[in-house]
């Protein structure tokens, strides 16, 4: 059986900074003060000229090739095969953090019991069929969850429609 990656992505241009996302995911995973599995961060860019901030949630992203489990010395970080879903067995985490160090997007997160937790894709609510918390609760449809086909071919239609509907309106 072929692997389908499973992947998350954030529309930038459409997060508007609510935090929903952030709220959503503290409650499906019963967090407490602390860890977040999904933080909103600001960005300042300049835009034709134009400064302003930008909102960036930073969800795992379940890599391909993810730096996390190649760093992890016992092993407590794998994939599931049927998706490649990036998952953390915290009955073999000595809390190290090795992984918090390799991963690129600082998404590691440490608890009070001092092992690794982060964003598990909400794969209970993706085995029922449902999608995860964070994108169901994301009133700007940012967030968009799927194998990375999926998500290029949503984002493909998504802007060829918005560039067809910019031509008629010229």
């Amino acid at each position: 059986m072929q692997r389908k990656q499973m992947t998350i992505y954030v529309d930038t241009k459409r997060c508007m900074n609510c935090r929903a996302c952030e709220t959503a995911c503290k409650l499906e995973h019963d967090l407490p003060a602390g860890p977040r599995y999904t933080m909103v961060s600001e960005i300042e860019v300049t835009r034709n000229g134009i400064d302003k901030c930008e909102f960036l949630p930073m969800p795992c992203l379940h890599c391909g090739d993810a730096p996390c489990i190649k760093s992890c010395p016992t092993g407590a970080i794998y994939k599931r095969p049927e998706d490649g879903i990036v998952l953390v067995d915290q009955s073999q985490c000595i809390g190290c953090r090795e992984c918090l160090w390799a991963c690129p997007f600082g998404v590691p997160q440490f608890g009070a019991a001092g092992l690794m937790e982060k964003c598990n894709l909400c794969v209970h609510r993706l085995d029922a069929g449902d999608t995860t918390a964070c994108a169901h609760a994301c009133p700007a449809e940012a967030i968009y969850v799927g194998t990375v086909d999926e998500i290029s071919t949503r984002l493909r239609d998504r802007y060829a429609t918005i560039s067809r509907s910019k031509m008629v309106e010229d």
